[in-house]
């Protein structure tokens, strides 16, 4: 049994302890972080599941970024503790909080990642959409929470303004 609530402020060393554990605490080197620092994330969609004895076991977050001057939903990260990964967990917050984006009223989302797990909940590669360097083009990836919501939207990434 899982307990599945949106990150609070008492929760965010303990989310940032487990993206250091998944990722490795130079995770902040790479260019989404650019896209982050200084940027509220988007919280009704930042997300954490704890199992039955409250340890905290994945977590997701979403902030809000720019391209074309149209506004993206950028994801991630995502994190499984690695004695829960396999169980479905990461799946469960993403089909979660998407179904939440697009009640919200979120058009378009994007992430950097791997196409061959991500394609599952229908993401595919953007053409055109140019995240900050060094970021691998084949893993910059969208989804169309709105028919068409990509169409025509490409460039480089930026930070969502204020």
């Amino acid at each position: 049994m899982y307990q599945l609530e949106e990150e609070t402020e008492a929760d965010w060393w303990e989310v940032e302890a487990l993206y250091d554990l998944c990722f490795a605490p130079g995770r902040t080197a790479l260019s989404s972080y650019r896209l982050r620092d200084g940027v509220a994330t988007v919280a009704p969609l930042c997300l954490v599941l704890r199992d039955a004895d409250g340890t905290l076991s994945a977590v997701i977050r979403y902030w809000p970024a720019e391209v074309d001057e149209q506004d993206v939903l950028l994801l991630g990260p995502v994190a499984v503790h690695p004695t829960r990964q396999g169980e479905g967990l990461g799946g469960l917050l993403i089909n979660e909080s998407l179904a939440e984006a697009k009640r919200l009223g979120w058009e378009r989302v994007m992430l950097v990642g791997d196409a061959p797990y991500y394609k599952r909940f229908g993401f595919k590669k953007l053409e055109g959409v140019i995240m900050p360097p060094p970021t691998n083009p084949d893993r910059v990836l969208g989804l169309e929470l709105v028919r068409g919501a990509w169409e025509g939207v490409t460039g480089p990434v930026t930070k969502a303004k204020a």
